[in-house]
């Protein structure tokens, strides 16, 4: 394997990590304190941004990354800030403020690239990198945020339950592929973007969505009530599976492109802070708008 470790010592280093961000997470979970989730996924975001564009200024590929960082930094507090002092009142204000944060990063990523002389294909790169690291990252991930307060929900972290349940299932997923792909997997699956990854390992990975999305409705039926009942909850395990997968090999492409291995070694076995939450970019604005529009 790469870099000479074995299967056993990649799964005992992701392991530890593992243990280690379950503790960070039922710490957070215990406090009960909406400042504490939030500044979670504030630190996360920022972390996964920073590291994106250092991928990028490694590859030196243009991109306008002062501009980018300041943008996805003033994005991710602005909304941790409007969810921690309106809660479910700042859902709707949060459209009108991602519709600007949009708009802004095209017309201010041109408005910049203006002072830069053209060479072929450079500003244009540099306009479509900066915009995509900011969608990519702290919008994508900004919905971790919006789940907590889905309108309907009590308490002081309304949907901290369901969170968990978010977390869980995007994880296991990848738990589930990685543990069932080792043990039995043979037909590799994108092997020219993820050589590791194989068909048995896809179709394990929705099995042990399936049974922990549903082990945990089962345990917690009333503080998951809004999911909607056993049909959205078992369709859903199975959305975000797939959305993990699919989140999951986005990274890689990047990573793949930018000829990075890991996003960052802050985690062993595991990587950066982006490689921690790619799936979750995809999974958590899916969970979030079918509990608005479908469940």
């Amino acid at each position: 394997m790469s870099d000479g470790k074995s299967k056993a010592q990649v799964f005992a280093a992701r392991l530890f990590s593992t243990v280690l961000l379950v503790a960070i997470v039922g710490g957070t979970f215990v406090s009960k304190n909406q400042w504490a989730y939030l500044g979670l996924i504030c630190f996360l975001a920022i972390a996964a941004s920073v590291e994106l564009y250092k991928m990028i200024r490694a590859n030196e590929l243009p991109c306008q990354i002062k501009w980018g960082l300041t943008l996805s930094i003033g994005y991710t507090l602005t909304v941790a800030y409007l969810l921690a002092t309106k809660g479910a009142g700042a859902l709707e204000m949060l459209g009108a403020v991602d519709g600007a944060a949009i708009a802004l990063a095209v017309l201010a990523s041109f408005i910049f690239q203006l002072r830069e002389p053209i060479e072929g294909s450079k500003p244009l790169v540099a306009v479509a990198t900066t915009v995509l690291s900011f969608l990519y990252v702290p919008f994508l991930f900004s919905f971790m945020g919006r789940v907590l307060f889905i309108p309907d929900l009590e308490g002081a972290v309304p949907g901290a339950w369901l969170l968990i349940w978010l977390v869980c299932v995007t994880k296991i997923t990848d738990i589930g592929a990685y543990c069932t792909g080792s043990l039995i997997g043979k037909h590799k699956m994108i092997p020219h973007i993820s050589p590791g990854k194989t068909w048995q390992g896809f179709f394990g990975a929705i099995v042990w969505a399936v049974a922990l999305g549903c082990g945990l409705y089962a345990l917690k039926p009333d503080q998951l009530s809004v999911l909607g009942g056993w049909g959205h909850v078992i369709g859903l395990s199975v959305l975000l599976s797939l959305c993990t997968v699919v989140g999951d090999l986005a990274e890689s492409v990047i990573k793949r492109s930018l000829e990075a291995k890991d996003s960052g070694n802050t985690l062993p076995g595991i990587g950066g802070a982006l490689d921690l939450i790619d799936s979750l970019c995809f999974t958590a604005p899916v969970l979030y708008f079918y509990l608005l529009w479908v469940a």
